[in-house]
């Protein structure tokens, strides 16, 4: 995990193992945009397609490419 996370990127990394154990650490400690364990599926229009550190900022495709568009308010009014 120290290897690979001691990289300036972070766009996507695949994983093969068959470990319960590994795969959790796997997604969650992996500083990558996206994570592919046991397989090659990451390119689907309604899934999130981004990276970190020098391989972007952000997310683009599926619900979350939207966020960057939208400022939350909260709004409370009494009559």
């Amino acid at each position: 995990m120290r290897e690979a996370n001691r990289l300036a990127y972070g766009l996507a990394a695949y994983a093969y193992t068959r470990s319960a154990k590994t795969m959790a650490n796997l997604g969650q400690d992996l500083e990558s945009g996206m994570v592919s364990i046991n397989h090659h599926g990451l390119a689907l229009p309604e899934l999130p397609f981004g990276g970190v550190k020098e391989s972007g900022y952000g997310s683009e495709g599926g619900t979350e490419a939207l966020e960057a568009y939208f400022n939350p308010k909260l709004v409370t009014q009494m009559t």
